[in-house]
């Protein structure tokens, strides 16, 4: 296990090293500066300063660095398209405000972002200011359980309930930074990572409604060699979440962030078609989430050597519409529909942590795609209820199962094949004279084999 987590160490460091060795190398060339003022930007928050910010953009000269500087003030904008070398420096007391017209976009919906990079190289956002995608202009009926959303759909540009404009996106691009920067408010994803190699994401601070779907974090769909860290997130939807819709996702260190959100903390998938690993996440914070660490797979990939470490997790339940019932961790392989591939999670560790939730730990594998090799070492898991909903039910969505009934246990496991639990601390509170728990531990053991104990114990309080 040591070794495992020096490997990942070791590819967090060649991250920093890679991208820390830029600067030096750019001190070679001349950077370029340009305010988008000089260009006729007016900042009032009312006029779209678009051309002038494009103009901007396209005025740097390649390959050379270039900052495009934005003073005080705010710049409404429909889409903008960065460039290899550029660098939003978008500073204090500035605000990029996203338009919310639908004619704001490129007919193109998978480029509907009002900050995008394509196939472009050493190219950033930072500078201290934000980014503000309006999310709450797109809320058609707000609702505390879950806000009804206004979606373009109606026009046949796209499909379902998810057809809002993401904020920021790269796309097969290369040496991406972004740093010191709040995204604020979007209508749905917030920064989309897209077949992107080599990036860095650091001391940046996302807000999403609380109440609106989908409005994830940081999204890394298909890209590989990646560094978080420094970051809050506070939104409604899954803070960091990696996909694999069209290639692999590996390499990927997430450090030293603090997050809450009304869904995953850390959700792996649920697009899942191809394979995640050599992943770290170390020393998180997560509060007031409704599920803690994720695994959704149920499109036929893999996850595998994957370390989550000195994290402190706590988990609540919210609305049922929302995905999770409050698990701390949930880990799954059930495919999402019947004709959908079964996929594998293997040699997963859990160190280190500790965990206060309403809910238990949720392991279910499925039967040609099972758990194995999961290690939990020094875990403290605390389980408590201190809100109104009901409990009593396991949450297997998107697809699968749905909701099924099931006693409230505090590790559910089915379909594991070696599940290895080290000084593993158990305790459940029963905080309204009703004691809901069931057991420590629910299992069949036709299903689950090879279960290791060392230093286990679990226990009862009332009050």
């Amino acid at each position: 296990m040591k070794m495992a987590i020096a490997i990942q160490l070791f590819f967090f460091l060649l991250i920093i090293h890679s991208h820390s060795a830029i600067p030096s190398i750019r001190l070679l060339r001349r950077s370029t500066s340009f305010s988008v003022t000089d260009f006729g930007a007016i900042g009032d928050g009312l006029h779209y300063d678009t051309t002038a910010i494009q103009s901007a953009i396209n005025s740097c000269p390649a390959p050379s660095r270039c900052y495009v500087t934005f003073p005080p003030g705010t710049y409404l904008t429909a889409t903008i398209w960065l460039r290899s070398g550029v660098v939003l420096d978008i500073q204090p007391g500035a605000t990029v405000l996203a338009g919310t017209k639908m004619e704001d976009y490129p007919a193109d919906s998978s480029r509907w972002f009002a900050v995008v990079a394509e196939n472009a190289s050493d190219v950033g956002i930072s500078g201290g200011g934000t980014v503000d995608g309006q999310g709450l202009k797109f809320v058609e009926k707000f609702d505390k359980r879950k806000n009804v959303m206004v979606s373009w759909n109606k026009t046949g540009a796209c499909y379902g309930d998810e057809c809002r404009p993401d904020l920021v996106g790269f796309i097969g691009s290369n040496k991406v930074r972004v740093s010191n920067v709040s995204f604020n408010q979007p209508a749905h994803w917030c920064l989309h990572l897209v077949r992107c190699e080599n990036t860095v994401i650091e001391d940046v601070s996302i807000y999403g409604d609380f109440d609106t779907p989908n409005n994830d974090g940081i999204d890394i769909e298909d890209s590989n060699n990646t560094l978080i860290t420094r970051c809050r997130i506070d939104t409604g939807d899954d803070a960091i979440c990696p996909k694999s819709s069209n290639g692999p996702v590996f390499n990927l260190t997430a450090t030293n962030c603090w997050i809450r959100t009304k869904s995953s903390a850390i959700k792996l998938g649920s697009a899942s078609w191809f394979n995640f690993t050599r992943m770290l996440f170390d020393n998180l914070t997560i509060v007031d989430s409704h599920r803690g660490l994720a695994f959704q797979l149920r499109d036929g990939g893999s996850a595998n050597d994957i370390t989550f470490s000195n994290i402190n997790i706590t988990t609540r339940y919210y609305d049922p519409s929302w995905w999770g019932r409050a698990e701390p961790i949930y880990v799954t392989t059930c495919p999402r529909d019947p004709g959908s591939k079964e996929g594998s999670i293997s040699n997963i560790r859990f160190t280190n942590i500790t965990a206060t939730s309403e809910n238990g730990v949720f392991l279910s594998g499925s039967k040609s795609g099972v758990l194995s090799n999961l290690r939990f070492t020094n875990v403290k898991l605390r389980y408590k209820r201190w809100t109104k909903y009901g409990g009593g039910i396991a949450d297997y969505r998107p697809g699968c199962q749905g909701f099924v009934k099931h006693g409230m246990a505090g590790m559910i496991m089915e379909h594991i094949e070696g599940l290895n639990l080290e000084n593993v601390d158990m305790h459940w509170f029963d905080t309204n004279g009703s004691l809901q728990w069931n057991n420590p531990l629910d299992f069949r053991p036709s299903t689950v084999n090879n279960i290791s104990f060392l230093n286990f114990h679990s226990g009862y309080s009332s009050g």
